[in-house]
């Protein structure tokens, strides 16, 4: 006999449910009842949990901005040399959109309206912290002599933006999240090594 789930574990899975769809027809055309077949429930269960779409978009916006806070909170509360927090931050971040690749998706919504762009206001203040995170972390690794001190450390923070950029834009053409991680990491340390000071090259 299945059990029945939680109302949490439920509500998670209309998440889930609502961010795979998002990725495959775009946020702006998900409905409940695309939701509800994909979960093989009806829409009025789907409303036992939330009580509009509205609702579930506003809880969307929650839960991929909380995700992102908490990768810039763990970064900050780290220890590590900040060359080494820059790497975590991007490759944290690069995880986060395999695992939920409707996430720049929703960035990218044009004309957002209503609880769209209440999602999409949300995220872009948590990539706000990201990229502060970032700048701090730079501005720390040319202090200590990580990096080199001619380049400014807004440029460095916008050069790996770019690499997260580009392969998030890869990423929406081949419709393969996976391939952001090996990318990334590849990409990173080539990008990273550009920044260190010549006697700290390998």
């Amino acid at each position: 006999m299945t059990s029945r789930k939680s109302a949490s574990v439920r509500r998670d899975d209309i998440l889930s449910a609502t961010l795979d769809i998002a990725f495959k027809v775009g946020p702006t055309r998900v409905t409940t009842g695309m939701i509800a077949d994909r979960l093989n429930l009806t829409q009025p269960a789907i409303y036992k949990h939330f009580s509009s779409k509205d609702d579930i978009w506003a809880a969307v916006a929650t839960y991929l901005s909380q995700k992102i806070n908490d990768n810039v909170t763990r970064n900050q509360s780290e220890t590590g040399a900040p060359d080494t927090q820059v790497r975590s931050l991007v490759l944290d971040h690069l995880e986060l959109v395999r695992d939920n690749p409707a996430l720049p998706e929703i960035m990218l919504m044009r004309d957002a309206k209503g609880s769209h762009a209440i999602v999409q206001t949300s995220i872009q203040s948590s990539i706000g912290a990201l990229r502060a995170a970032l700048v701090a972390n730079a501005a720390a690794a040319v202090k200590q002599g990580l990096f080199r001190a001619d380049i400014d450390v807004n440029d460095i923070a916008t050069l790996i933006f770019g690499i997260i950029q580009s392969l998030v834009l890869r990423m929406l053409v081949t419709r393969d999240p996976e391939m952001l991680i090996s990318n990334g990491e590849r990409l990173l340390d080539l990008q990273l090594s550009g920044f260190m000071k010549a006697g700290d090259m390998q």
